[in-house]
């Protein structure tokens, strides 16, 4: 038995010819957990599985999509060779080719139309690296002001909130190791339980440890099953249920007063404003009773730390800006910011949403999060870039606004990288429309995706397996992805494309770069003495010391782990607090007979943004195949909606069709449609273009609808 038993491992052993191994980060969620793929190859055929490695932010944990990542870097659908399109089908052609079309058609754009009739449309899905050179590219390169990305519709609001109260913005003001030390924590609008799932341990330990959660939600959750009181606000209404907060903790005098004085301004009119408001009244608008507001805010109030965590469901609307404004007016209020165990996180979307938004891809920001209207932030960009700050364009418009201006005929040229705004965005119809008007529209993907389709040239990106770069997770922490594993085919790093269009197109000493990290030293100078300083960040010291939390002014700094323990980043070193009227929190399109009922959307566990990827994976497409309408038992048999019919939904501006879920996890006048599917199931069809006048997010979280069974 035992000469059988090591014949068969040697026969075993022979028949595995090799293995390789990758380190990586996840390409999805702003965990950016780390992991290792191992490559197996067994005599004609690869194997792969991958492993959590450790790591200070989840720990060597990985989930569902982590593990299953791989299957689509691998699909046979992926892109990898320049594709042109001729006569409505694309057909393989060569870079050189390619570069050659880039020129002649930018070239021609801007003879016609102008400089600022280019644009581009980035991701918050890329490197800092990258973001850092899209950002160059727009400005230098095409010398156009027209540049935005699709984490304008993530987190645009907590960003813009924070910015403006504290005078910085990284998205959590702790690390996440202090959460499970905390003794109360808000969750609201964030569902990290099917989003983040890697994050979920660090409240579960609080909740171990004796902490009270406080979850803020219209529909009941994963996340929500965690929390000792779930407070079921109707849609739209988070900035008057902040205001039932802040109303209990002055009528019952627990403001942290001295907090209030020595640290922030503009309190005495905020109480002003709250003291004339009835909790009956609060509770009538948000749909929560008063007794729930008045436990919400006393346990938060009186507790000797607490944390507060907003996400999607209080930014994707078009009060989102000062939705968040109000709960950190809370937060302050109570003083609970800049100490042990308390503070304020947003919890960010996107793989690099926290990066990807500090370097320069938004339309009015410069690398470090500078401002491009500001002329001292211009001339220290301008400096590093070797140009003159007057060559630097002024600030363009967000990315639902360029496809307004593409629509009027201002924008007839796009460069898409990593982005499927078709589906992403709101009023997608009007957004197909105006994509068929551009005159030349480039994508950079890796799958033809249902923006692609209407590209005339579709360039082959490299994916997180072979990108090297930096990218920032939901706690500030910049964090190195390592990528060993060789592009497939004819595909190249996003950086290197934007490098070589540089170069066609006469750019090229501004554009030196010969690997990842040269971009990021310049990035480091870049951003240096701004308020997000990467300077003292290196490769080395990420690899060594497993990622650093920024700002890190200089190479002996550590990084900073708690921002905010002796001022905040105003310039008189004061959080700015502000009333926020319940009025400004009642959402325009309000439920009437045509269209009686709330429509919310949101993420599943097996699915990431548009679905590009992950529907490209069998693993995560198995598990949710298709989207579906989450919808009460009640409301169901007003509208005679059997359970898994199929339905139509429709608001003002389109039409979907989706199928039922009967459950009594959500409000009876509210229905649930997530946002990973396109065409016929694009609910994001449905939701209109108003746009909060701050920061342009979208009302995602509240449009109305109305219902029946196919």
């Amino acid at each position: 038995m035992t000469d059988l038993l090591l014949k068969y491992f040697r026969t075993k052993q022979q028949e595995v010819q090799s293995e390789k191994v990758y380190d990586t980060q996840c390409p999805f969620c702003s965990m950016q957990c780390k992991m290792q793929l191992i490559e197996q190859s067994v005599v004609s055929r690869k194997t792969y599985k991958t492993i959590g490695k450790d790591n200070p932010t989840s720990q060597g944990r990985l989930c569902i999509k982590g593990m299953n990542a791989h299957q689509h870097p691998f699909h046979q659908d992926r892109v990898l060779h320049p594709l042109l399109k001729v006569d409505g089908e694309f057909v393989r052609i060569s870079w050189e080719e390619a570069l050659q079309y880039i020129k002649k058609q930018v070239e021609e754009i801007q003879a016609v139309d102008g400089h600022e009739a280019l644009s581009i449309y980035g991701s918050a899905s890329i490197t800092n690296e990258e973001a850092y050179i899209l950002g160059k590219f727009a400005r230098v390169g095409l010398k156009t002001p027209y540049i935005d990305y699709n984490g304008r519709l993530c987190m645009s609001a907590a960003a813009t909130a924070a910015n403006q109260t504290f005078g910085l913005d990284r998205g959590l003001t702790n690390s996440l190791k202090e959460i499970p030390s905390t003794r109360v924590i808000i969750l609201a609008g964030t569902n990290i339980a099917e989003c983040q799932p890697t994050i979920m341990p660090y409240f579960e330990k609080a909740k171990e440890n004796g902490a009270y959660i406080i979850a803020i939600d219209p529909r009941e959750t994963p996340t929500t099953q965690l929390a000792d009181l779930h407070l079921k606000v109707k849609p739209g209404m988070d900035a008057a249920l902040a205001n039932g907060f802040l109303k209990v903790i002055i009528d019952e005098n627990l403001v942290d007063e001295d907090f209030v004085n020595e640290r922030a301004t503009g309190f005495e009119e905020v109480k002003d404003y709250v003291q004339s408001l009835s909790l009956d009244e609060i509770s009538d608008l948000t749909g929560v009773p008063i007794e729930q507001i008045r436990t919400a805010a006393t346990k938060f109030a009186s507790e000797e730390s607490g944390m507060l965590f907003t996400a999607r469901g209080v930014e994707q609307q078009i009060d989102g800006t000062v939705a968040v404004r109000n709960f950190l007016n809370f937060v302050i209020a109570t003083g609970k910011i800049g100490k042990p165990y308390s503070g304020y996180g947003a919890i960010t979307g996107q793989g690099n949403g926290q990066g990807a938004r500090e370097h320069g891809q938004k339309a009015d920001q410069l690398p470090g999060y500078r401002l491009i209207e500001n002329e001292e932030h211009r001339a220290h960009v301008a400096k590093v870039w070797g140009i003159d700050k007057g060559e630097l364009p002024r600030k363009g418009v967000s990315a639902y606004e360029m496809f307004q201006k593409i629509n009027d005929g201002e924008i007839t040229g796009m460069f898409l990288v990593c982005s499927n705004p078709v589906v992403s965005n709101p009023n997608a119809i009007f957004v197909k429309e105006a994509l068929k008007k551009l005159k030349f529209l480039v994508a950079v993907d890796l799958f033809v995706s249902e923006t692609a389709k209407f590209a005339d040239l579709i360039l082959p990106a490299s994916s997180y397996l072979e990108d090297e770069g930096t990218m920032t997770n939901v706690e500030g922490r910049v964090t190195l992805r390592e990528a060993s594993r060789p592009c497939p085919g004819e595909a190249k790093n996003d950086w290197q494309i934007i490098c070589e269009i540089a170069k066609v197109l006469g750019k090229e000493k501004y554009f030196p770069y010969q690997k990842a990290e040269d971009i990021f030293n310049e990035l480091r100078e870049a951003s240096r003495g701004g308020i997000a300083d990467y300077y003292g960040i290196t490769y080395d010291r990420i690899r060594k010391e497993q990622g650093i939390l920024w700002p890190c002014p200089e190479v002996n700094h550590q990084g900073t782990e708690r921002l905010f323990e002796h001022s905040f980043a105003t310039p008189n070193g004061k959080a700015k607090l502000i009333p926020v009227s319940n009025t400004s929190a009642i959402p325009k399109e309000k439920p009437c007979s045509e269209y009686p009922l709330y429509l919310t959307t949101g993420r599943i566990m097996s699915h990431y943004l548009t679905g590009v990827q992950t529907r490209k994976s069998s693993a995560l497409a198995a598990r949710n195949f298709e989207s579906y309408l989450e919808i009460h038992p009640e409301t169901a048999k007003k509208y005679e909606i059997d359970p898994n019919s199929l339905v139509a939904v429709a608001s003002k501006r389109g039409k979907i069709t989706v199928r039922s879920k009967i459950s009594e996890k959500i409000r009876q006048d509210t229905v649930f449609v997530p946002f990973h599917w396109a065409e016929e199931q694009n609910v994001n069809m449905l939701v209109g273009e108003d746009l909060d006048p701050t920061c342009k997010m979208p009302g995602f979280k509240v449009s109305t609808v109305n219902i029946r069974q196919i």
